[in-house]
């Protein structure tokens, strides 16, 4: 059995959103911006698609939702944007991120930093949850921006960004949120959340890879990424990837829909293997339940490499992950893991196990016996999970 538990890395394709991309690559396959008929054809299909986007996050029509090619592209596009509108040559010179951002964020203000920008990291607790005084701690008057996911990526939290966007706007600060795990988990309303800008990726709900998108309050000024053209009402340049927009709105939509279906059958799902888990000897999960998406466990199994318990599950047929895809190839312990206080040895034990609605009851009563098995196996070798055989006299 082949059973895929890494969706918060990416996820299947909307069957649905599939087959409506399936023209625009062989039959209305003309360039949006051409004058011709080639490239006027897409123009209702693309129509609709903004439409899907605008509605599905809840955004006015004086907001501005402008596709890339994915949320570390939007990331990098307000960074950057609000480091030339707003720091260089100008008063301020500060920016806030939480302490367990995707390297989208936190990379690329390590390479502001180069620029002079000074960067401060809000602490999450034990939970992985992150308290909104600490914030008020650490902005001043120097602050430009103010970037906290909607949800990390590993843990699966949910932190309070309306209320950090509150503060951030108290303090003449612009508000960011990278929100690439919630949109489609989620419902999303960015008017009543008071966020001024929004990156999300439609391969996470079940769109196609290689297209995302920001969201722009009041279609305010930033300074663009990418020059060349006059594409997205002059905002990003390059030609439009039409199969992927259409894909991507259409995959937000049916997402949307099944948001209730999402809280139920998932989150029964995630409970059922949650249980599971937590029934075996010094497993622990971070974070309460009622504060993280209904699809996501981050577990620290003691004694447990993560990367040889990846091994055993995928040889099984099982797909899991320690922690963000986007860093996987190495074999560092997983920072989020150390964000929240836990143990440099505890920290090496990260399983990160994602679902979404399209896994099946016997996939995870499967996974449950492969992870079990895994456990006592590598447990019986492992040098940090060592005990003495009964008939030692040490009684250990």
């Amino acid at each position: 059995m082949r059973v895929y538990l890494d969706n918060n890395a990416t996820t299947i394709v909307d069957p649905e959103a599939f087959e409506l991309m399936k023209p625009f690559f062989c039959e209305k396959y003309g360039n949006p911006n051409s004058l011709h008929r080639f490239g006027s054809e897409t123009h209702p299909s693309l129509r609709r698609a903004m439409d899907q986007l605008y509605a599905g996050i809840n955004a006015s029509d004086n907001d501005d939702i402008v596709v890339t090619s994915c949320a570390t592209e939007s990331n990098n596009w307000v960074a950057k944007g609000v480091f030339f509108d707003h720091i260089l040559n100008k008063d301020k010179d500060h920016v806030i991120i939480s302490a367990v951002e995707h390297p989208a964020i936190s990379a690329t203000f390590e390479f502001l930093k180069k620029y002079g920008v000074r960067v401060s990291r809000v602490p999450v607790n034990e939970n992985g949850l992150l308290d909104p005084n600490d914030l008020r701690k650490l902005i001043d008057d120097k602050t430009a921006l103010v970037s906290i996911m909607w949800a990390n990526n590993e843990t699966g939290t949910i932190f309070p960004i309306k209320e950090c966007a509150a503060i951030a706007h108290e303090h003449g600060a612009l508000f960011h949120t990278d929100a690439t795990q919630t949109v489609g988990k989620i419902k999303i309303n960015v008017r009543e959340m008071g966020v001024d800008f929004m990156s999300f990726s439609a391969h996470k709900f079940h769109g196609p890879k290689g297209v995302g998108g920001l969201y722009i309050k009041d279609s305010q000024k930033l300074t663009s990424l990418l020059h060349g053209g006059e594409h997205m009402g002059g905002r990003r340049s390059g030609t439009l990837d039409v199969a992927g927009i259409v894909g991507m709105a259409q995959a937000l939509e049916n997402s949307n829909k099944l948001i209730e279906f999402e809280n139920l059958h998932v989150r029964r799902l995630r409970d059922k293997l949650e249980d599971a888990l937590l029934g075996l000897p010094d497993v622990s999960v971070v974070g309460e339940r009622a504060h993280r998406l209904p699809n996501t466990i981050l577990a620290a199994i003691k004694g447990v490499e993560g990367e040889a318990m990846l091994w055993d599950l995928n040889q099984a047929g099982i797909a899991a992950s320690t922690g963000s895809a986007c860093a996987s190839e190495t074999l560092e312990s997983n920072p989020i893991m150390e964000a929240i206080g836990a143990s440099s040895d505890l920290a090496h034990t990260a399983l990160r196990l994602s679902l979404s609605r399209f896994n099946t009851e016997e996939e995870i009563d499967y996974a449950i016996e492969q992870i079990t098995k895994a456990v006592n196996r590598l447990r019986g070798i492992s040098s940090t999970f060592a005990y003495a055989p009964e008939w030692h006299k040490s009684g250990l």
